[in-house]
């Protein structure tokens, strides 16, 4: 008998009606704005309404440097959730909204997996309540007035060559990623190159995720830089005029969104920053709700630990002032045995036979990534607990193997079947978790805000990455040193390079040594509050494969969604 679908599985769920949810966590009916069935938007009055709740543990589910198929975050997560309420615990999951770029593109969803889901399921990867296009529109917007502003005269002397600000998309489409404005006559604006972004990767949206009330977004946006004028001074959405009227239609979108899991544990959903440009982390706004909801609060940070949770610790934590009590890195035996160098799993196709077989020695020497990751959430002062994500071809030598990488590191190991199983099947897990929260934290972020931009870069490349040092470009040097006259420099710093490998290289698995890390270029994302660096070619537009997604999603007869997986 196969196995069912996601989607099937989801729609098997007895959803409990979402002011039941909303009551569990103590959230009253006032502070509610249902959408549909199954979906309701938090005001943000409610975080002042629980402010004097006692505080959950906050857990952060990250992982090992993942394959191209990623290795089940967000399935642990909602697993975690769900397997607490089995050891008599009460979690609160919170978690990103995913782009549909890539629901159509390659993955199919993003809600989790098998009988670890948020639903419901097609509300959470279709539109929601409209997050993503209030981005999308806010973005644009600014970019209409930029553009406006140039074709009115430049007053603010905008250096046409040094425009930042793009417009974004929330679909995979290669073909905007270089783009021609403004030709036609004169009243058709001023003719330029600029581009197309996914959504995800937009400012507003890392703004959005990293704001703790309207009016701090307010402020943020207005610090959003566009471009530089001829002098080199930034030009902001402030001096454009445009972020008051973003604000008002970030209005809604700011409030976080409540949903459930199929086990009927509260799930809240706001904001889907990008992982290489941007933290990417589900929002400050909902973490502050939902510190304040239970016992537990599992989120969790985008890619290996050297990315999302690097960027947790360093940047949201740094902002929000929560503390991480524990930290969950979630392992596979696929992802360990593509780390021995003998396997390349390619997205889109089937893994390699070889990489099925029975072979404990290649974890082995592939688990110098778990041990590199587990280093990367010690080094901040946090406890992590290793939960190997079991798939059905694993073997238990293989797991065994897992177990004994962990325990050579004195980190609690389980290993958790809530794919299959649901939550009593992460019920070891959720113990281990409950354990390691117990203990003292001793988390701090890895470099102080008044270290030097540079300083900040090179702590991140050889503590994190295990890089020798950094090697800039002309250009990345320069935009540094004006970043830093700016008054920039206090700012957190987002390395965006490849989460395919722990280096800049994505050839290079396991933990590698013996190389430096190359930043060409450096932007500044002043209204979000970081600093990104380039690293290889980041592509902020993705583009679709040769039989994407959405060549299987439809509707059948009866007008349900078939597809969605």
């Amino acid at each position: 008998m196969s196995f069912p679908s996601d989607l099937e599985i989801a729609r098997q769920a007895t959803l409990l009606p979402i002011g039941e949810i909303a009551a569990s966590m103590g959230i009253p009916p006032w502070a509610l704005e249902p959408y549909g069935t199954g979906v309701a938007k938090v005001k943000l009055e409610a975080i002042g309404e629980l402010s004097g709740r006692p505080k959950a543990k906050y857990v952060v589910v990250t992982a090992i440097t993942p394959t191209p198929l990623g290795e089940g975050k967000t399935t642990t997560c909602v697993g975690l959730g769900q397997a607490m309420s089995h050891v008599g615990r009460f979690a609160t999951v919170a978690i990103r909204q995913p782009s549909m770029g890539p629901t159509f593109g390659i993955k199919g969803g993003a809600a989790g997996g098998g009988y670890s889901q948020a639903v419901p399921m097609e509300a959470f990867n279709l539109h929601l309540t409209g997050d993503m296009h209030a981005v999308t529109a806010a973005h644009n917007m600014l970019a209409a007035m930029l553009d406006n502003h140039l074709h009115k005269g430049n007053q603010l002397g905008i250096d046409l060559k040094n425009i930042t600000w793009r417009r974004v998309l929330d679909v995979n489409d290669r073909a905007l990623r270089n783009i021609v404005i403004g030709l036609g006559t004169s009243e058709d604006g001023v003719v330029r190159e600029t581009g197309f972004d996914i959504t995800a990767a937009s400012e507003v949206m890392a703004v959005l995720a990293l704001s703790s009330s309207l009016q701090d977004m307010r402020a943020r946006l207005g610090r959003v830089v566009v471009g530089y004028s001829s002098t080199g001074e930034p030009v902001t959405a402030e001096q454009l005029k445009a972020a008051g009227a973003m604000t008002v239609i970030m209005r809604e979108a700011i409030k976080p969104n409540l949903l459930q899991t199929i086990e009927n544990t509260p799930v809240l959903v706001h904001a889907g920053p990008f992982g290489n440009i941007a933290h990417g982390n589900s929002s400050i706004v909902a973490d502050l709700l939902g510190i304040h909801c239970g016992e537990f609060l599992i989120t969790e940070a985008g890619f290996g630990a050297d990315m999302g949770a690097e960027r947790f610790f360093n940047i949201k934590c740094r902002m929000s002032g929560l503390v991480p009590d524990a930290a969950v890195i979630v392992a596979t035996v696929r992802a360990l045995k593509a780390h021995s160098g003998k396997h390349r799993v390619i997205a889109g196709r089937e893994l390699p036979p070889a990489i099925l077989e029975e072979n404990p020695e290649e974890v082995h020497i592939g688990g110098a990534n778990l041990t590199k990751q587990i280093e990367n959430v010690q080094m901040h002062g946090v406890t992590p607990v290793v939960a190997i994500n079991a798939f059905p071809g694993d073997f238990d030598s293989e797991h065994e193997a897992i177990k004994e990488i962990a325990s050579s590191m004195g980190v609690r190991v389980a290993v958790s079947r809530h794919f299959s199983e649901g939550g009593r099947g992460g019920a070891e897990l959720a113990e281990m978790v409950a354990e390691a929260s117990d203990e003292p934290s001793g988390f701090h972020v890895l470099y102080p805000s008044e270290s030097s931009l540079r300083e900040k870069i090179e702590t991140v490349a050889t503590c994190v990455y295990g890089a020798d040092g950094v090697d800039y470009s002309p250009v990345a040097s320069r935009q540094l040193d004006r970043y830093e006259s700016l008054g920039f420099g206090n700012l957190p710093v987002c390395i965006a390079k490849t989460h395919l490998s722990i280096s800049s290289d994505p050839s290079l698995k396991g933990a590698p040594t013996g190389w430096r890390l190359p930043v060409r270029e450096a932007r500044a994302s002043i209204g979000a509050g970081f600093v990104y660096l380039l690293s290889g070619d980041m592509r902020t537009m993705p583009g679709l494969g040769s039989h994407p997604a959405a060549e299987r999603i439809d509707i059948d007869d009866a007008g349900e969604i078939v597809g969605l997986s």
